[in-house]
């Protein structure tokens, strides 16, 4: 068979059609992200950020969480992913309750794609391989365990050589809707508004999702459905024995818990504990499906939901004494579907689906807590209320040895 030009184009118009109608057949796809921080990014965050600066952070510790601020902040990220083309120029919105106190409407802007620029050859053979190791330490405890810690060379690495820790990867990410999956898509918080979710907002009422590009999502969310309150240190200091016992109190709503050190040693090794109690190549920073919590749970590379409780090793705090502590306390999910009309056929599918999901995160210096990292109680506190003086630290990674 001879093929013209014409009939090339013709064809090529057709199977982009097959495509695009196959593509509006699947539903609209709304994720909500809602995240608690606390310590450095909840201080800096409440100085009216969504995404704080280093220089906010570092602002927030002399001081910049105290007053009227509150020691932690509420970030919600709202993804709309839909299988249509806008009639016109995208536009969409999110219409919230009233009580997450961020305004009428919350406008899920479509990003502009940046121009494809070619940039100049890269000689990636004449790059210097990275030097240096990874110590891996896990599991909680005065001690570190036998065996580690784990020594990773990045110049094995590079070489291709790739360590049995990072073969068996536990967590598969989960995948928001985004440009790259999406016909059209739109997102906030964005550039058009300097809108932000106060302390004291709340997802809890009725929502409304609407936009020229895919239906009317409307679905409500209940008490047990909200922003997961603020993860509060009640220990972080190194005992007789030189590890530094974490003590923590209690989240309703939390599924799981996971924390995690990161540090550098004065020779230059990168250290890394994880309250894991397996050795697993995971830092569990992001959402975790509610199916990976069970998993992980039981497996026991998550801490369980009524953990309020982790001692970091002496060995990890002495190999890096200037580390930055992270504990995450995950929630679970809510999905939300179309509701299926009474009247519907056997091949009738929702038009659209919503996702949310929770988690509350603590980031800070391990073996010390900051002035205005602890609760809102403390961080009202005048400075000369608080309790004693602490001896100064250098703050770890910053340039000039930074002390307070």
């Amino acid at each position: 068979m001879i093929w013209t030009g014409a009939s090339l184009v013709a064809l090529a118009g057709a199977a982009a059609a097959f495509a695009q109608t196959r593509a509006a057949a699947g539903p609209a796809v709304y994720w909500m992200s809602a995240d608690t921080a606390s310590g450095l990014a909840g201080m800096a965050g409440g100085m009216g950020q969504a995404r704080p600066s280093a220089g906010a952070m570092i602002g927030a510790m002399f001081g910049g969480g105290r007053g009227s601020r509150s020691s932690y902040a509420r970030t919600l990220t709202l993804q709309l992913g839909s299988p249509r083309r806008a009639a016109g120029a995208p536009a969409a919105e999110h219409l919230p309750p009233a009580g997450l106190q961020a305004g009428p409407s919350l406008p899920l802007v479509t990003p502009q794609a940046a121009p494809r620029t070619a940039g100049p050859a890269q000689p990636w053979g004449q790059m210097e391989r990275p030097r240096g190791r990874m110590l891996i330490y896990w599991g909680c405890g005065e001690r570190a365990r036998p065996g580690q810690p784990a020594v990773i060379d990045f110049a094995s690495m590079a070489a291709g050589r790739m360590p049995p820790a990072f073969a068996n990867l536990a967590l598969k990410p989960m995948t928001p809707p985004s440009p790259a999956t999406s016909i059209t898509y739109g997102e906030w918080p964005n550039e058009r508004t300097q809108t932000r979710v106060p302390p004291g907002g709340s997802l809890v009422g009725e929502h409304v999702v609407r936009g020229n590009y895919s239906p009317e999502i409307r679905f409500s969310l209940g008490a047990g459905q909200d922003f997961l309150a603020p993860v509060t240190l009640t220990s972080n200091t190194a005992g007789p024995s030189g590890s530094i016992p974490l003590v923590w109190r209690p989240i309703p709503g939390a599924r799981a818990w996971f924390g995690a050190v990161m540090g550098a040693a004065q020779n230059g090794d990168f250290v890394i504990w994880t309250s894991s109690e397996t050795q697993a190549a995971m830092m569990a920073f992001d959402y975790v499906a509610e199916a990976d919590l069970v998993r992980l749970v039981q497996s026991r590379v998550l801490m369980p939901a009524a953990a309020d409780r982790c001692t970091v090793p002496a060995e990890v705090a002495r190999a890096a004494p200037q580390s930055m502590l992270t504990l995450i306390a995950f929630g679970g999910e809510s999905n939300f579907a179309q509701p299926r009309p009474a009247t519907a056929p056997r091949t009738w599918r929702p038009e659209w689906t919503v996702k949310l999901r929770t988690k509350s995160t603590h980031m800070g210096l391990l073996g010390m807590t900051l002035p205005g990292m602890g609760d809102d109680e403390e961080a009202e506190r005048p400075r000369e209320q608080q309790p004693g003086k602490k001896k100064k630290r250098r703050l770890p990674g910053l340039p000039g040895g930074i002390t307070f």
